[in-house]
C-alpha cells in the first residue's frame, strides 16, 4: 500500500482516485468486523469452517480452514473487485497473482459450507448486513485455484 501511494505523488488530502472524499479518508476506513453472522450460522450447524482473509490473502488463508486433501477452486468473476485495490495493485506494479496473496481483493471472510446448507448460511449472513457472495466450491486437491478474472 505505500509503495502505491509513493508512486503516486498523492498526499492523504487529495481526491480519493476510485471513490468520493480523500485518500487519507479511504485508506484508513474501519475493517468491516464479522461477528453475528457467521455466529448465528456456525450454532445453527451450517458452516463447516471459517477463514478471515488477511495478509496473505485468499491465497494463503483459505487453504488453512480446509482439511487435507481438498482445494477450494475460486472464481475470479463472482465479485467485483473493489476499486480501492486495482489503484494498489496499478501503483504497486503488482499482479494478479501477487494481489491476491497480498490482499482480500475485497473478500473479508470466506465460509466454508455443504452445497446443501448454501442458502441457510447465505440468510444468516446476511441478517448482519454483510454482502454475500458464492465464490467457489471445494474439491480434491490442495491449496486454491483460481479461474475467471477480477473485474
Amino acid at each position: 500500500m505505500r509503495r502505491s501511494v509513493e508512486t503516486s505523488s498523492l498526499t492523504g488530502d487529495s481526491p480519493c482516485p476510485w471513490g468520493e472524499g480523500t485518500l487519507g479518508a479511504a485508506l484508513l476506513t474501519p475493517t468491516r468486523l464479522y461477528v453475528k453472522g457467521p455466529v448465528a450460522a456456525t450454532r445453527a450447524g451450517t458452516i463447516k469452517g471459517l477463514a478471515h482473509i488477511t495478509g496473505g490473502g485468499l491465497t494463503e488463508n483459505l487453504p488453512r480452514a480446509l482439511p487435507d486433501g481438498l482445494r477450494a477452486e475460486v472464481d475470479l468473476s463472482s465479485w467485483a473487485l473493489p476499486g480501492v485495490f486495482g489503484w494498489l495493485a496499478d501503483g504497486g506494479g503488482l499482479d494478479q497473482s501477487e494481489l491476491l496473496k497480498t490482499f482480500n481483493a475485497g473478500i473479508g471472510m470466506v465460509a466454508i459450507v455443504g452445497h446443501d446448507q448454501v442458502e441457510a448460511a447465505r440468510a444468516h449472513l446476511a441478517t448482519d448486513g454483510q454482502i454475500v457472495h458464492t465464490i467457489g466450491r471445494v474439491v480434491p486437491g490442495e491449496g486454491v485455484a483460481y479461474t475467471g478474472a477480477l473485474a
